[in-house]
């Protein structure tokens, strides 16, 4: 499962800076200038789990293939980007194909790095982006009902539909409302497949990052400003300092870098949350195949049954599919193998209709 969360903000909020340490790499030209990133440089990052070290040390496979999301990195976004300012229209088009939007936030003061606005007011920050992501919705809903309006005269009543919800969206929007407000609230299953299909920028999940000063890794009056947009948003908030998490992911060792971190007083990366911030926004759990030839981590979104589980593995493995057996990982971290698992009574049988939950260890049973 290949999923991506787009990194977006004003330029020279340290979205390119991030993006380097995330993946722990230079693809993305850091430099103190508007659009230095012109093309979106897209990452794989192997999401942290803690569970990775203690099922080797259970199973001793000879490789282990860890979960991973994409992140990409998105050129900065200014005033009358959905009129195309900024080369506004390109990297809107970017934001339009990630599943999620990480929204970088500037709550740091230094006069060596220019703030496109000239000052550092994370309020107004926030409004340009969700503004302009609202006007190019706007847009987008416009071009649908002239679309779909074209098939009025045939008296379909799911087309007449259609136009409805659609010209209620545009008001919605016009209102200077992010369209998730709308879609939250729609309860007709034709009415959610019309707004879905248009694929809008403001209806995707939103995680505010508050980017800090070395000093105010804990927050601090700007932090507290995003914090509470976010709180009213019904989005996700996490601060960080950029540049320390970019010290972090220069060090070559685990060691090294949990030492930085204890003098740091932090327990644990930014970017380690960050990571698992983003999965749990794209509504991700993890579950694993495990044994001595191989340990995998397998992606797949919560509620997922236990056929389309398996057809993550393989289409014939879905289309076969017989039966999961399912070890619960807190029971083979107590009784350290699976024939102690099976003399327990504790090896689950499960059928079409069982809900994988996170962590669970599976063998799938499938005829081809």
């Amino acid at each position: 499962m290949s999923l991506r969360c787009g990194i977006v903000g004003l330029p020279n909020v340290g979205k390119s800076t991030l993006f380097n340490a995330l993946t722990s790499s230079q693809n993305a030209e850091a430099a103190n200038y508007p659009f230095c990133t012109i093309d979106p440089n897209v990452g794989t990052v192997i999401v942290p789990d803690e569970r990775i070290e203690i099922l080797q040390g259970l199973y001793n496979p000879k490789k282990t293939i860890p979960s991973t999301i994409e992140f990409v990195d998105i050129a900065g976004l200014v005033k009358g980007a959905s009129k195309g300012e900024g080369l506004g229209n390109q990297f809107l088009s970017h934001i339009r194909e990630v599943d999620a939007i990480i929204h970088i936030v500037r709550c740091f003061e230094d006069e060596n790095v220019i703030h496109v606005e000239g000052k550092v007011n994370p309020a107004d920050d926030i409004e340009v982006i969700e503004t302009e992501l609202i006007l190019k919705d706007l847009e987008t809903t416009e071009k649908g009902i002239e679309r779909t309006s074209k098939g009025l005269k045939s008296g379909d009543k799911k087309i007449k539909a259609a136009v409805e919800v659609l010209e209620k969206l545009k008001a919605h929007l016009s209102g200077g409302r992010l369209a998730k407000y709308f879609t939250n609230e729609l309860t007709d299953t034709d009415d959610k497949i019309t707004i879905r299909d248009l694929h809008l920028l403001t209806d995707k999940p939103f995680l505010y990052v508050a980017n800090v000063d070395d000093a105010s890794a804990g927050g601090n009056k700007y932090s507290d400003i995003v914090k509470e947009i976010a709180a009213k948003e019904g989005a996700n908030f996490m601060t960080l300092s950029v540049q320390i998490e970019s010290e972090i992911s220069q060090l070559e060792t685990k060691e090294e870098k949990k030492e930085f971190l204890k003098e740091l007083g932090l327990e644990a990366s930014g970017l380690d949350r960050l990571i698992r911030e983003a999965y749990s926004l794209l509504n991700l759990i993890t579950y694993f195949t495990a044994g001595e030839k191989e340990l995998h981590l397998w992606t797949i979104h919560k509620g997922t049954k236990a056929p389309q589980a398996a057809g993550e593995i393989h289409t014939d493995f879905e289309k076969g599919f017989i039966r999961a057996e399912i070890i619960k990982y807190k029971d083979i971290v107590e009784h350290k193998t699976e024939a102690a698992i099976k003399e327990k009574g504790l090896l689950h049988t499960e059928g079409k209709d069982y809900v994988f939950e996170d962590g669970d260890i599976a063998n799938f049973r499938f005829n081809v």
